[in-house]
């Protein structure tokens, strides 16, 4: 066990170290980056004094050793738009988002997993058939596209749901202040349910057909037969026999799909105005604003990282055959 953590540590190092690499040359690949810190009436003596100042001049190596330096440190620069600490204002931006995955998250598994399993058990019936194109459909349609239809139907033309904004929940419960967070959770809710479908409705579909896979082919292991031809009820059969074994590729894919929801929220967030580090992104390529995109990349990046790093260790709890693999340190 202790080795196979080791490993995956090592590993998580690796990949920090190319995502910081990316970043670094991000600020390169569209030439001097000189020019996106000095005034566009800038001389040429002035250009050159921020070039030195800046640290531009020195060779590709010494600057990216320098870069990393400064992210070991807290620094990840001043955000061209705001003149502020980039990481400040990224970090300001996380918890709308944090709000807007988790939402869309919990709402995709409430309804995968009960949808999956009632497909896997009705096989071959109108009711996995209509399980099944559901699930197609809802991988093949564009989120965007979803979120505008959502903002045209339930916003515009019913009126359900307001179609831009955000009430926050979490930024006050991190400043203590949990009357404020409880008492704005309904509000944060409502706000949170058309752009939470327009992003979860991915995974939903995903997840939906993972687990009926999933749960079909546990359905026909011989332990399960066994199971059955002891007598035992079909109820306790799936739900202690079959469901405890499907899980495992569920919880490997519910693990990443944070991650992945919370990188994928980008053109959700500018369709519906809302306030997190998607949309700030989008503006902040936008603006050629490098350094608050280098802050928004890294921070996700580190997110993604680690919760990767968690599905594992929680893999390796669930599956004796991944601490045989993984080691027993």
């Amino acid at each position: 066990m202790g080795a196979y953590v080791l490993r995956r540590l090592i590993q998580s190092v690796v990949v920090v170290i190319g995502v910081t690499l990316v970043s670094f040359l991000a600020l390169q690949i569209g030439g001097d980056p000189t020019y996106l810190f000095v005034s566009e009436r800038a001389s040429l003596e002035e250009i050159e004094a921020a070039r030195r100042a800046l640290g531009f001049d020195r060779p590709l190596h010494v600057q990216y050793l320098s870069f990393v330096g400064d992210l070991v440190r807290g620094d990840f620069g001043q955000s061209l738009s705001y003149r502020q600490p980039a990481m400040g204002i990224v970090l300001e931006a996380l918890p709308a988002t944090i709000e807007l995955t988790l939402f869309s998250m919990l709402m995709a598994l409430s309804l995968a997993i009960p949808l999956g399993v009632l497909a896997a058990i009705n096989r071959g019936t109108a009711w996995d058939g209509s399980v099944t194109t559901f699930a197609m459909l809802g991988q093949s349609i564009p989120n965007f596209w979803l979120g505008i239809m959502m903002i045209l139907v339930f916003g515009l033309y019913l009126r359900w749901f307001p179609i831009s904004g955000h009430v926050p929940f979490l930024t006050p419960l991190i400043a203590g202040d949990v009357g404020t967070a409880f008492g704005n959770l309904p509000r944060t809710l409502f706000h949170l349910v058309l752009p939470g479908l327009a992003v979860g409705t991915y995974s939903l579909a995903r997840n939906t057909r993972l687990v009926r896979s999933s749960l079909l082919e546990v359905l026909e292991e011989d332990y399960v037969r066994t199971a059955r031809s002891k007598g035992l009820p079909e109820k306790r059969v799936l739900f202690h026999h079959a469901l405890r074994n499907a899980w495992l590729p569920v919880v490997t894919v519910i693990g990443l799909e944070f991650g992945f929801l919370l990188g994928g929220v980008v053109v959700v967030e500018t369709v519906f105005s809302y306030p997190g580090i998607g949309r700030l992104l989008f503006a902040a390529i936008n603006q050629r604003d490098i350094p608050l995109v280098q802050a928004g990349v890294i921070l996700l990046a580190g997110i993604f990282i680690i919760l990767n790093l968690l599905v594992d260790l929680i893999y390796v709890r669930l599956d004796p055959r991944m601490k045989l693999a993984g080691g027993r340190g």
